[in-house]
């Protein structure tokens, strides 16, 4: 694990984004909620925010760190559904893995969701999108 207790404990926040492609009608029906397990957009949203805060058990070598806010967006469009996760601490270190995680882990629970009707569905695209604060500043890719 690095040893990060000679930085400074600042405001930390990161965003990380996942899609998942799937057919234009899956879609629609994630949207007006009629797929056979349930509720998909509130579901993934929890099972975002619940992968967030257990990031540090999940990835190894992982920091555990205080999570302060989780903003978590989920829209859908044509044949795509974006999914994209901010994360906010005040920490030592930054937190793009929580982010990732909490991105990748509602895509996964958005596929478990639709693989009933479309097998074939793909995550696709997870990345950060932008971190701010830290000794190394503030980053975007947007």
């Amino acid at each position: 694990m690095v040893d990060v207790s000679d930085k400074d404990v600042t405001a930390r926040s990161a965003t990380a984004t996942a899609t998942l492609v799937t057919r234009a009608d899956v879609v629609e029906r994630i949207i007006d909620g009629s797929l056979p397990k349930g509720e998909v957009i509130g579901t993934a949203r929890i099972a975002a925010i619940m992968a967030v805060k257990k990031t540090s058990d999940l990835v190894p070598l992982c920091h555990p760190l205080p999570i302060a806010g989780v903003e978590v967006d989920i829209t859908g469009a044509d044949d795509r559904v974006r999914i994209e996760v901010s994360v906010r601490t005040t920490s030592r270190t930054g937190v793009e893995m929580e982010a990732l995680t909490g991105a990748s882990v509602a895509a996964l629970t958005v596929y478990d969701m639709v693989k009933a009707v479309d097998r074939a569905a793909v995550i696709t695209d997870v990345r950060v999108l932008e971190k701010h604060g830290g000794r190394s500043g503030d980053w975007s890719a947007r």
